[in-house]
């Protein structure tokens, strides 16, 4: 990939994707709230959590927020005040992520980076953040994604299941990190859309890359920079990642028991 410019002085524009699946979510079932980026971690909404994470975080300038919808903001006192003070800036959320993160891009000016990520980000913390914001800065790609060894994280948090994507030069988990930072990666969100299906079937997202690189990949040829190449070049942007040295950036909550281990990781953190 092609070297970055690091002297670049604009901040990101934070975009967190609050939406759900509706009353129907199991995670804001268990935990009885009206979506899943209120269920608390030990007291403290997972969304509040990512909100601090990012407000605290000196590359972030300022903060826009797809979801939750309109008819449960009153759910959350600080959600509802942080909107009426204009701390953040909330859109209701699409039917989709990549829907959400589409229309929410739409609506942030073209010069501005973007900083994308999830409110079931519930171990975010600000130095993952300015981490992954300097490292993506000098990779001088379009797009970046942030990424964690998959054995990195099952050694760091043995028992919980993580979904991670094979190459040849090993497994990788995903970190729900994006960075956008020219307006050309921003043509990623429809790409996004078609595939959005089938991201725990890498296979398949494999595929729309073509029919070759799916035999390589099957084939156990293709490593993850191959992946991002082909990618790169199928979008028309150049995408690169970011190897976090954080496995708590790969943990978001997508299941009842995602939500029991983090909350035993705080609580054993905060009270030993």
């Amino acid at each position: 990939m092609k070297p970055g410019n690091t002297e670049t002085q604009t901040r990101f524009t934070g975009l967190v994707l609050a939406g759900d699946r509706g009353p129907g979510d199991p995670v804001a079932a268990m935990a009885g709230v009206a979506c899943k980026a209120f269920c608390p971690v030990d007291g403290t909404p997972m969304l509040a959590r990512v909100l601090d994470a990012l407000e605290n975080s000196p590359s972030v300038e300022k903060l826009v927020l797809s979801g939750p919808r309109g008819e449960v903001l009153d759910d959350l006192d600080m959600l509802q005040e942080g909107i009426d003070s204009a701390r953040w800036r909330w859109l209701e959320p699409g039917p989709s992520p990549s829907v959400s993160a589409g229309t929410a891009m739409d609506t942030v000016e073209p010069t501005s980076p973007i900083l994308l990520t999830t409110a079931d980000h519930a171990l975010l913390r600000p130095e993952i953040v300015e981490h992954f914001c300097a490292a993506a800065r000098k990779t001088g790609a379009d797009l970046v994604v942030g990424m964690v060894r998959y054995e990195e994280v099952m050694h760091a948090f043995p028992g919980m299941r993580r979904t991670g994507i094979g190459f040849r030069d090993g497994k990788y988990c995903g970190c729900n990190l994006y960075a956008f930072l020219s307006p050309d990666a921003r043509r990623a969100a429809e790409f996004w859309r078609r595939v959005e299906q089938d991201r725990k079937k890498p296979w398949r997202m494999i595929r729309a890359l073509g029919w070759y690189s799916l035999l390589r990949y099957v084939g156990g040829r293709l490593t993850l920079d191959d992946a991002l190449q082909l990618l790169s070049k199928r979008i028309g942007v150049d995408i690169d990642r970011v190897m976090l040295p954080y496995p708590e950036a790969a943990v978001d909550v997508d299941k009842p028991s995602d939500l029991e281990y983090v909350e035993r990781l705080v609580r054993a953190e905060v009270r030993p």
